[in-house]
């Protein structure tokens, strides 16, 4: 009980408790001030005159209490932020649930209550006028729509699906080697859906032999796997958002956090505040990122690779390089062929006619025993360190400069401000994003930062490391799940048409050992992949059959999107599945996709929204000029439900598995996408089984023993992922670890004799006997910013990688205030889990890697890790101003860089197209799917492009005046929005102007209708990954 006693002669507030009196000597003012209120108005009150009551806030918090509260997360970016989502409806039999509210979980440790502009604009997607409700059809040539039920559009589509895979279905290639393969149709997976959804869509597709099957990755996260699985293991990636913090230099390039991932931006900031972290920026664009960093410096677009080497130059050359780290944890002593060497561009054993290396040379010296040869004086100049250096010597200041157009005082601070990191109590993190992957060389640009990293002694440093920021939260779990065209889950490879055996699968997949005593983890793929056999065929995969080795899809070469759409565009294509993705305005070319989608006999799309790509055959004059009644695709155009409408786990980039759960229905008759995938598959087995068919064995072998074959839950899915024992497990010493039926703990006790089965070894220990790990909630920092018991995480450390190189060779910390682990005589431990050996001690001489048979990170990556070089190189983009190189060699592009023969006549040059032009997110338009939420589409309603002033004044362009840009595959107009944002380089002694172009517009959704940004973008892609080049391309500019 409050009482409170007005004192007037001594204008003093009295405020008494039950429990005794406490005075608090506030004036009247200061007291109507903190009550809400003020003498005005007190007096008012006093006369009568009181205003009416406001209930808003009273309405607010009722619905509040009487709504039912959700956790979930978003799905937007790879943060992966937490959300309380509200729902009318509290159980009553009356009351369907509808989210009329979401705000940030404050429990979160990484985004702690906080939402980005896409996720406070959630609640209108979801509500989007334009979400699907009910199926719909379009006739071959027909101008519209027409409803029909879910019972027709599965049963037909199961019948095209059959009648194609049984026309072209490929049991033996010409050489008479079984490869069960269809390469007719294709599907494109989601990744802003679950991981259940995925392990549903590999399960689907390689079950009919589909090799075509893509996702989002392939657009963007590529080339980070293929950067970083070379440079610090395969399976590793990115750092906690949170462990930023720590860092004392954040450096971002090829990406917009601040603008992009503000949630995880908070973070810089966080490091700024705590550390007195310098927060550079080097981008085409002054940014929002950079309006907030210490530093800002302009790059043209496509040289950030040329950049990073002047960067690794200037370390070795003046000696930056913390050695005692590079010495110990990396691949700089190892020795490497006499035969290996690099000339004009080109390392040794370029075939020029088929524009690809013969890697023999790409290797490390071998003594007797096998072992890679080490000299541990790096005397020897077949070093990796002293090959490293001469290879990097070329990139000085001068020459970045002419190259990348960045002034030579700016790249030098910010070279001096990351060397400055090389002594062991300082660190400094790199964010990156699409600016980097988008290029023909994206693979290398991002290998060439990690390796920065390595000299520097950051990875395994709280603060060190790389932070990937991507697109949707699960392009990462999608990644892990192996949705890729040539992969399997875990990181493992689909299966070649020249290994017809398991055995010799198996010989080639798993790595030899590089050096005595190391971990190599990557030896424990048998049993790995019989676990995944075993969780696929079930009891129909015996040693007998090999596990089912031949149902298994055989590749010749490689189906991703890229030249999936090649094959389509030539008609070789039949039928294809878009599910949650829109490949219309995601793939580059968009006239020519547009011409390869008319050439479909079918085409599926499932998605919650009504999607520019299953609408390609609608006449949007000037935005997608075509005539309905000559394109005979059908299209099924099937509504989904949206991350707020399922159960189930999405993996952020720090691969924090995180359960979120349903908070309503989706609307109208959309299904999710586990009951249309598994509605469609249950139909086709019902085909098979009654008709028969070309190779039915491995669709009606495919394990889907689900209570509802038809809806498989999102929980008996992620117990699948995680895996069970098929029979009793014991240890060395014979007594039983886990008992048959049990779900595997983790991914130790994972067998290669069938008696383990898991879809996805990286996500063993995920849903245990304990419960499902997804969903803890544990969000106590034991250190660092580290949270063990929060969601579930692989490896199962929170996300600093390799946390044993924080710690030197005899195990002595590196800085002491960063200490993670600890050995105490008989184990590693610390604030968090030691992904090493724990009982390993110091001095072991076991790498800290453990994912690479060295056991070290790699500065040189021989064999067959990367197709266009073991060190980084330079490469112009397909379309460069730039006619001669500065580094005087002849080989300007990327000679492993994959062309098709009816592109090159689709690419322009700068006489015709003078400017490069860069494609990029802004916060209001961030996806696709954002210009569908109202509240995104107030904020910005119409499409632009960026121009800067003095390219604006020299073509006479005014702010607000409508411009054309064009490129040699077609055009967009658009406002132009004058600014000094893009600076006038000077490149090869050269002015040089950029344009910006936001990509994320179209002619569906809440916004005014525009054009499809990649109308403009080459469809060239790097040449590890085959994602695309969008970053940087040439145009041309005119007043409309």
């Amino acid at each position: 009980m409050i009482k409170i006693t007005e004192h007037i002669y001594t204008s003093r507030i009295t405020v008494s408790y039950k429990t005794g009196m406490v005075e608090m000597a506030l004036s009247r003012r200061e007291f109507l001030k903190n009550a809400g209120t003020c003498v005005g108005g007190a007096s008012a009150i006093a006369l009568g005159f009181a205003p009416p009551q406001a209930f808003a806030q009273e309405t607010r918090q009722y619905k509040l209490l009487r709504a039912k509260e959700t956790r979930n997360n978003c799905t937007y970016c790879s943060v992966g932020c937490g959300l309380l989502m509200y729902s009318l409806g509290d159980g009553a039999k009356n009351a369907k649930p509808s989210i009329f509210h979401i705000e940030g979980d404050p429990d979160h440790p990484v985004s702690r209550g906080s939402l980005c502009p896409k996720g406070a604009g959630l609640v209108d997607f979801i509500h989007s006028e334009g979400r699907l409700h009910y199926p719909s059809y379009r006739a071959p040539g027909s101008k519209e729509w027409q409803r029909i039920s879910w019972e027709e559009a599965t049963d037909r589509i199961a019948r095209l699906l059959k009648d194609d895979r049984d026309k072209n279905f490929i049991e033996k290639n010409e050489k008479g080697e079984t490869v069960n393969r269809w390469l007719t149709t294709g599907m494109l997976a989601s990744s802003a859906a679950s991981n259940e959804t995925g392990l549903l869509d590999f399960k689907f597709a390689r079950s009919m032999g589909i090799l075509a099957l893509d996702c989002q990755a392939r657009l963007c996260h590529g080339p980070t796997v293929s950067a970083l699985a070379p440079t610090l293991g395969r399976g590793a990636m990115t750092n906690n958002w949170v462990d930023i913090k720590n860092a004392n230099v954040v450096l971002i390039m090829g990406g917009n956090p601040a603008e992009a991932h503000p949630v995880g931006f908070k973070w810089v900031m966080e490091a700024k505040i705590r550390n007195g972290a310098k927060v550079m920026v080097v981008d085409p664009r002054f940014n929002r990122s950079a309006a907030v960093a210490d530093f800002y410096a302009p790059i043209r677009a496509g040289s950030d690779g040329a950049f990073l080497l002047g960067v690794i130059n200037y370390l070795l050359t003046h000696d930056q390089i913390q050695h005692e780290y590079v010495k110990s944890y990396t691949n700089a002593p190892f020795v490497v062929r006499e035969d290996f060497s690099f000339h004009d561009g080109l390392f040794s054993g370029y075939d020029p006619d088929k524009r690809s290396y013969d890697k023999a040379s790409w290797a490390y010296e071998r003594d007797t025993q096998g072992y890679a040869v080490v000299d541990p004086t790096l005397q020897n100049p077949r070093c990796v360190i002293n090959l490293l250096r001469q290879h990097a010597a070329r990139y000085t200041p001068e020459v970045v400069a002419q190259i990348t157009g960045t002034p030579e005082k700016d790249f030098l601070h910010v070279c001096e401000t990351l060397a400055a990191t090389s002594v062991p109590h300082l660190t400094s993190t790199i964010l990156f994003a699409l600016g980097w992957t988008h290029h023909t060389n994206g693979t290398q640009i991002i290998r060439t930062a990690a390796m920065i990293q390595l000299l520097l002694g950051n990875v395994g440093m709280a603060g060190g490391g790389l932070n990937a920021l991507r697109g949707h939260s699960n392009i990462q779990g999608y990644t892990d799940l192996g949705l890729l065209s040539l992969r399997l889950p875990g990181y493992m490879n689909l299966p070649k048409d020249s290994q017809q055996t398991l055995d010799s699968y198996m010989q080639a997949v798993v790595p030899s050992a590089d050096e005595p005593g190391q971990v190599n983890y990557w030896h424990n793929t048998p049993k790995f992949f019989v676990s995944l056999m075993k969780t696929l065929w079930g009891e129909n995969a015996t040693p007998a059959n090999s596990w089912g080795y031949d149902w298994l899809p055989k590749w010749d070469r490689s189906y991703d999107m890229l030249a999936y759409f090649e094959m389509m565009y030539q008609g070789k294509v039949n039928g294809y599945i878009a599910q949650g993705f829109n490949p219309l305005a995601a793939m580059p070319d968009k006239n020519r996709m547009r011409d390869a989608l008319s050439k479909l006999r079918f085409l599926i799309t499932m998605d919650p929204l009504d999607t520019e790509t299953s609408n390609f055959w609608q006449n949007e004059g000037t935005y997608n000029d075509v005539k309905p009644e000559d394109i005979q695709t059908e299209v099924f155009r099937l509504p989904a439900s949206c991350f707020a409408e399922e159960n189930g786990s999405i993996v952020n980039s720090a691969r924090w598995l995180q359960w979120h759960f349903e908070g309503a229905s989706p609307p109208g008759e959309a299904w999710n996408d586990g009951h249309i995938i598994g509605t469609i598959f249950t139909k086709l087995r019902a085909l098979y089984a009654k008709e028969g068919g070309v190779c039915p064995d491995p669709v009606l072998n495919m394990q889907w023993n689900y209570k509802e074959p038809e809806d498989p839950t999102p929980e008996e899915v992620a117990k699948e992922a995680n895996g069970y024992a098929l029979a009793d497990i014991t240890d060395d010493k014979g007594n039983i670890v886990v008992r048959r039926g049990e779900l595997l703990p983790d991914f130790s006790v994972m067998k290669d004799d069938g008696s383990t089965a898991s879809y996805c070894w990286i996500f063993a220990g995920s849903w245990t006997e304990a419960g499902n790990q997804m969903a803890r909630r544990d969000n106590t920092d034991t250190g660092l910013g580290t949270t063990p018991g929060w969601a579930w995480a692989w490896p199962a450390n929170r996300r600093i990688l390799y946390n044993r190189a924080s710690l030197d060779v005899q195990g002595r910390p590196w800085d002491p205030k960063r200490q993670i682990i600890a050995w105490d005589g008989h184990h590693w431990s610390g604030v968090d889990v030691p992904d090493y050996p724990v009982t390993s001690p110091p001095n072991s001489e076991i790498g800290p890697f453990i994912m690479h048979s060295e056991g070290v990170g790699l500065l040189f990556a021989g064999g067959d890790k990367l197709v266009d070089g073991p060190f980084p190189e330079h490469y112009e983009p397909t379309e460069t101003p730039v006619v001669a190189s500065a580094l005087g060699k002849t080989t300007l592009r990327n000679p492993a860089a994959r062309f098709f023969a009816d592109e090159k006549p689709r690419m322009g040059g700068p006489e015709q197209y003078p400017y490069v032009a860069t494609t990029y997110s802004i916060t209001e338009l961030f996806r696709h799917w954002t210009k569908h939420s109202r509240l995104n589409a107030i904020m910005q309603p119409e499409q632009f492009v960026e121009i800067g002033d003095k390219l604006a004044d020299k073509l006479g362009i005014h702010a607000g005046d409508m411009v054309r840009v064009s490129s040699h595959r077609g055009y967009i107009e658009a406002k132009a929005v004058v600014t000094k944002r893009l600076k006038r380089l000077n490149v090869m002694g050269k002015d040089l102007d950029q344009v910006g172009v936001p990509c994320h517009w179209g002619f569906k959704g809440a916004t005014r209708k525009g054009y499809l940004a990649n109308t403009l973008t080459p469809a060239i892609g790097d040449a590890n990954s085959q994602t695309p080049e969008f970053k940087a391309f040439l145009v041309n500019v005119e007043k409309v």
